[in-house]
C-alpha cells in the first residue's frame, strides 16, 4: 500500500464520496476510487460501499481509518523532521529545472504559482535535463522542466513548447546559409555540458544526425556552460549552438553570428513527472507550469 492511497481512503472516508475527495485532492474521481480499489486489494478487505449519494465505510473500513489516519500524521510528522515542510506548515516542493532555464521567464511562472499557491515554497535545482529526469524518477524532485528527448522510463512527459536551435559562429561566411550536419563536422566545434556529456539532449540530437549522415561530431573544446562557448567562439576558436532564446538575451556577445540548421533543429521542452497520483499542491504546481508554457508557446512561435 502507498501513502497516497490511504490519503485517497482518508479523504473519502471524510467526505463520503470520493467525488468530493478528488475535488479536495485535485485529482479525478476515476483517479481517487482505483487508489482506494487498489488498497481493498491489498488489504484482501472491502472498506467502502456505494450508496445513493456517496459512499459508507464498512466496519473494516471504521476499523482501519483508525490506523490509516495515524499513519498519514506519522508520515506528516516525519516529513517535518527532515525539513519537506516549513515551519508554518507550507510544502516545499522540488521542481527541477533544465540549466537552460534562466534565459526564458521563470520569474513569470514563480508568480503565477506564488498568486495561487501563497504559502507555497520551491526549490528550484538547475542541471543538464539528463540529470534533472534522474532525479525525477528517483524520487529527489516532484518534477521538472527538461528539454527533450530523455529517458522516459518510469516518468509521464508532457511536451510544452519549443525553441529552435542555431548554429553559432563569429565567421559570417559560415551564417550566410543555413547550416547542415555535415559542417559541424568540418570545422572546430565547441559544445558545452561536458558532465552530460552525449546524454544531453541537445548533443543526442546532433549525434543522431551525424550518424545518418555519416559523419563524426569531435569538439576541438568541451565546457560546462554555455556563456563559456560563447566566449571561446567569440574569439574565433571554433563554432558552437545556441537555442534562439539564448542568443537574444542581453549578455550574448555581440561579435556572434546565428543562423539555423537546413532541417530545423528544436529544443522541446516538456513537464516531467512521475506516472500516478501527486500530491495536491504538486498538482497545482504542475497546472500553472502548463498553463506557463502554453502561453510561452505563443510567443515563441507567433
Amino acid at each position: 500500500m502507498t501513502l497516497q492511497q490511504l490519503a485517497c481512503f482518508c479523504l473519502t472516508a471524510q467526505e463520503g464520496s470520493f467525488s468530493a475527495a478528488a475535488r479536495r485532492m485535485r485529482l479525478s474521481q476515476p483517479s481517487v476510487s482505483d487508489q482506494v480499489r487498489r488498497l481493498e486489494a491489498e488489504l484482501g478487505a472491502t472498506l467502502v460501499v456505494s450508496t445513493g449519494r456517496g459512499v459508507r465505510l464498512t466496519a473494516d473500513g471504521q476499523t482501519f481509518l483508525v490506523h490509516a489516519e495515524r499513519v498519514i500524521a506519522d508520515a506528516d510528522e516525519a516529513s517535518n523532521c527532515i525539513g519537506h515542510r516549513t515551519e508554518r506548515g507550507s510544502r516545499v516542493v522540488g521542481l527541477g529545472l533544465t540549466r537552460n532555464a534562466p534565459y526564458y521567464p521563470i520569474d513569470e511562472f514563480v508568480s503565477r504559482a506564488v498568486a495561487q499557491i501563497p504559502d507555497l515554497q520551491l526549490r528550484l535545482p538547475g542541471q543538464n535535463s539528463a540529470l534533472v529526469a534522474a532525479a525525477v524518477r528517483d524520487g529527489d524532485l516532484e518534477a521538472a522542466l527538461v528539454i527533450l528527448p530523455v529517458d522516459p522510463e518510469g516518468l509521464d512527459v508532457r511536451p510544452l513548447f519549443s525553441d529552435e536551435v542555431l548554429l553559432v559562429s563569429a565567421d559570417l561566411g559560415r551564417t550566410r546559409r543555413r547550416a547542415r550536419i555535415d559542417d559541424l563536422a568540418k570545422v572546430p566545434l565547441i559544445l558545452y555540458d561536458t558532465t552530460a556529456g552525449f546524454a544531453d539532449p541537445t548533443r543526442r540530437q546532433l549525434a543522431a544526425r551525424a550518424q545518418a549522415a555519416g559523419v563524426s561530431l569531435i569538439p576541438r573544446f568541451e565546457v560546462e556552460h554555455p556563456e563559456t562557448a560563447f566566449q571561446l567562439a567569440a574569439k574565433g576558436f571554433g563554432d558552437t549552438i545556441a537555442a534562439r532564446a539564448v542568443t537574444r538575451s542581453p549578455g550574448f556577445p555581440a561579435g556572434l553570428s546565428t543562423v539555423g540548421f537546413a532541417e530545423p533543429l528544436f529544443d522541446s521542452f516538456a513537464l516531467i513527472t512521475r506516472p500516478g497520483a501527486v500530491p495536491p499542491v504538486v498538482q497545482a504546481l504542475t497546472d500553472i507550469l502548463e498553463e506557463w508554457g502554453a502561453d510561452l508557446a505563443e510567443k515563441l512561435n507567433p
